[in-house]
């Protein structure tokens, strides 16, 4: 599945993430965290793409994946699994461009609420999510490498015509 929309960010483009994309994805998961996802964890997680189960993606700036986001799916719901930006590109719209796609995506497959958990310190990431109808529900205590937080949101409702408009809203505040 490729997403064929038009995006703030010139040559942005979205793919099914594939087993051929692993190398650069595991790159930026480096860079990214202290524990990153292994190559077996991501290879599983393809597996159950190919089950229905999950659904990956990849961001490309011209011919540079510059991201990756994932979904899981549990009966009507969608799990923000991961959602991550190479540094270079951060803040220059890459995560809002994922997460549009996903969110259109979990509203296309019949989904009701997505959910996903984002360390209490990444502020930036918390407001992303909160353009997208996210709201807190909890804390997993030391979730992060058994010792940062991690708070609970959920978006309900994207199963809504009131929930696609708040998309098409945030397509159109997009930087030209």
């Amino acid at each position: 599945m490729s997403f064929l929309r038009d995006r703030t960010i010139d040559a942005l483009t979205t793919e099914t993430m594939r087993r051929r994309h692993l190398r650069r994805v595991l790159e930026i998961e480096e860079q990214l965290y202290p524990r990153p996802w292994t190559p077996r964890t991501f290879s599983s997680e393809l597996a159950e793409m190919k089950a229905g189960n999950r659904y990956y993606l990849v961001a490309y700036v011209g011919d540079s994946m510059v991201g990756y986001g994932g979904l899981m799916f549990s009966g009507d719901d969608a799990h923000i699994t991961n959602l991550a930006v190479d540094p270079k590109w951060q803040g220059r719209g890459v995560a809002t461009e994922m997460m549009l796609d996903l969110s259109i995506l979990a509203h296309d497959r019949g989904c009701t609420a997505m959910t996903l958990e984002v360390r209490h310190t990444n502020t930036a990431a918390q407001e992303l999510y909160r353009r997208f109808g996210f709201v807190p529900a909890g804390i997993r205590k030391r979730y992060y490498e058994n010792k940062d937080d991690a708070i609970i949101m959920w978006a309900h409702g994207i199963d809504t015509p009131e929930y696609m408009e708040r998309i098409r809203l945030i397509e159109a505040r997009r930087p030209s």
